[in-house]
């Protein structure tokens, strides 16, 4: 049965419920609920796991759709009554003339709003994506952007926010929903080619199941085995940097070339807190630079290595430091 089936892979993951019946209890759960199938399934399903009274709900009123955005909501709230579960709304609007990434100034949105409501009571925010989400994130962003870290995907915990249904599918949310006679409200733009992410799920995404029936199982299994590769190779850059935040160039010079792109990759990250992975196409330039520094030429030097970092050479050390964006 699809209800039972869903549920033990969610129990499965770990995010909800104690792993072991001797751990800790768990905190409270904030789900971002936006009225889609994969929130609704998502809010029954840690009800369901939970029923415990600790679940809360958010949703987020852009107000973009007019009245079908007031319908939303008006859905979210007839839906948390059934399950008995709190609702908190957030109306928000974009400032007249704002320009920029529409989903992106949507997601800082809810995502600041659900932090701060899980902060407040000490909680855990559970987003919706599914394992189809996840495909879709892996093939977007192996075009859009370089690095190893692409094909990780999105982690399934990250501090506060937590993803049980990244082992679900698309099709078993709405088989889920319609198994437990529960109704969505579906969001014409989700289809709209005018969004990058939708043309990669009517495009590359169909493409892959045309060309193998197992694809996405694939994907997610390469993904799932890179990411178990990956901490290993995390802990030796740690072990390289042995616990700085920098590195001698002539330690650099010795360091077998992809260890060393894994370096000042690291650097880089460290010093913006987020993605750089082109830094690591830079290494001989830096080296170049410290055989210049090294004879003679000033002072230290500085390098732009992308993603608003400089690397900074200075004394024989190898450092990066976050720049002021233009």
């Amino acid at each position: 049965m699809i209800v039972e089936q869903v549920r033990d892979a969610v129990r499965a993951g770990g995010l909800l419920l104690p792993t072991h019946p001797n751990d800790l209890p768990t905190h409270p759960v904030v789900v971002m609920l936006s009225g889609g199938r994969d929130s609704v399934c998502l809010l029954d399903l840690v009800v369901a796991l939970r029923g415990d009274g600790s679940v809360r709900a958010l949703h987020v009123n852009y107000g973009l759709r007019g009245a079908e955005s007031d319908a939303d909501e008006r859905h979210c709230a007839a839906l948390c009554e059934q399950l008995g579960v709190e609702l908190e709304i957030v109306h928000a609007s974009r400032v007249q003339g704002e320009t920029g990434n529409l989903q992106a100034w949507a997601r800082d949105v809810r995502y600041t709003a659900a932090i701060e409501l899980a902060e407040r009571d000490d909680a855990i925010v559970a987003a919706g994506h599914t394992a189809s989400d996840q495909v879709e994130t892996i093939l977007y962003r192996l075009a859009a952007s370089p690095g190893r870290r692409a094909l990780l995907g999105m982690k399934a915990e990250e501090g506060r926010l937590v993803r049980p249904l990244l082992g679900v599918t698309r099709e078993q949310t709405r088989a889920y929903c319609e198994a437990r006679g529960l109704s969505w409200r579906e969001d014409e733009s989700n289809d709209s080619g005018a969004y990058a992410r939708v043309r990669v799920r009517h495009g590359l995404g169909a493409a892959l199941k045309e060309v193998h029936p197992a694809a996405e199982a694939n994907v997610l299994r390469t993904a799932s085995l890179l990411r178990q590769e990956t901490e290993l190779l995390d802990g030796l850059v740690t072990d390289t940097l042995e616990g700085s935040r920098s590195i001698a160039l002539a330690r650099l010079e010795e360091l077998e070339g992809a260890l060393a792109r894994l370096v000042v990759v690291s650097l880089a990250e460290q010093a913006a807190g987020t993605y750089v992975p082109q830094a690591g196409d830079r290494v001989e330039e830096i080296l170049e630079l410290g055989r210049r520094a090294g004879s003679g030429s000033g002072g230290g030097l500085d390098l732009h290595v992308g993603g608003n970092v400089s690397a900074r050479i200075e004394d024989g050390r190898l450092s990066m430091v976050k720049l002021q964006p233009r």
